[in-house]
């Protein structure tokens, strides 16, 4: 079997297993609106950018850079936002205003001084094809749904503001995780898989974005991803295993809890590397 298809078998028992509630919820955001003067970061996406986790909610990275970088957050996520519902479903948040997140976004673009606008999306699309009887040709067709509709967003929001500058993220790459989760009785053939596999997801998403004149965050490379999983380290819970893997059980829920999300020290993980590659 091809890697890209192993990859896509991989993000199918992802989508089988996630915790993402499948309807939206508000993002965490102020409800007091930013001065006219104050440059803003606009947030679109999912529940990595709302800071949803098995306990609660938490600091999600979007108010991590928007904080340290001394911008006002606008965040338009969503729990459970495939790349379709941007552009068709309502908005989270109080700044949304009863408008799609594209389209919330673009009018914040028009309206205000923008710093920064980030966008992670693409991991709840895969999940119904969980479900489908032809689980590789769903996802494949999934996977190309994914890149037009994020090029209909870069789109949009490069003609509301052609110069502004745009991050768009990855995941992480959560399977290594399986490495050392019950869960999975082959968990660490899937976590040896994972490794080319995103490599390969994540190319096909970064020239997405580089098409747009937009940066792309490898969020799998700065939680532990591509790593050798030979290289190993002694953890407290787990015993000796790969660093990479013990790595992103620190950073996610999914080695204890099959839990996609990340830690709160996993959001600052990703909110260093959406400071990166805004620079």
């Amino acid at each position: 079997m091809p890697r890209f298809a192993l990859f896509l078998t991989l993000l199918l028992a992802l989508g089988a297993c996630s915790s993402t509630p499948p309807t939206p919820i508000p993002a965490p955001t102020s409800s007091t609106q930013p001065p006219d003067d104050q440059q803003v970061h606009v947030s679109i996406g999912d529940s990595y950018a709302t800071g949803f986790g098995p306990n609660g909610p938490t600091e999600s990275f979007a108010q991590i850079v928007a904080r340290q970088s001394g911008l006002k957050l606008i965040n338009l996520a969503c729990n459970g936002a495939t790349s379709a519902d941007l552009a068709s479903k309502p908005a989270c948040g109080p700044d949304a205003g009863g408008k799609t997140q594209l389209d919330a976004a673009v009018d914040a673009l028009r309206g205000r001084k923008t710093g920064l606008v980030t966008v992670v999306i693409g991991g709840n699309d895969l999940a119904p094809c969980a479900l489908s009887q032809e689980p590789l040709e769903c996802a494949t067709r999934t996977v190309a749904d994914i890149q037009t509709n994020v090029a209909g967003t870069l789109t949009e929001l490069r003609e509301a503001a052609p110069d502004v500058k745009i991050v768009g993220l990855t995941y992480p790459d959560v399977f290594l995780g399986a490495w050392v989760n019950p869960s999975f009785p082959n968990g660490k053939n899937l976590a040896r898989l994972s490794v080319t596999m995103f490599q390969d997801f994540n190319t096909r998403i970064a020239a997405q974005y580089g098409r747009f004149g937009a940066k792309f965050a490898d969020v799998t490379s700065s939680t532990g991803g591509y790593g050798a999983l030979t290289e190993l380290t002694q953890d407290p819970k787990y015993g000796q295993i790969p660093a990479s893997v013990a790595k992103v059980c620190t950073l996610t829920y999914f080695c204890d809890r099959t839990d996609v999300h990340p830690t709160p020290a996993g959001h600052q993980a990703i909110a260093e590397a959406v400071t990166a590659a805004s620079r």
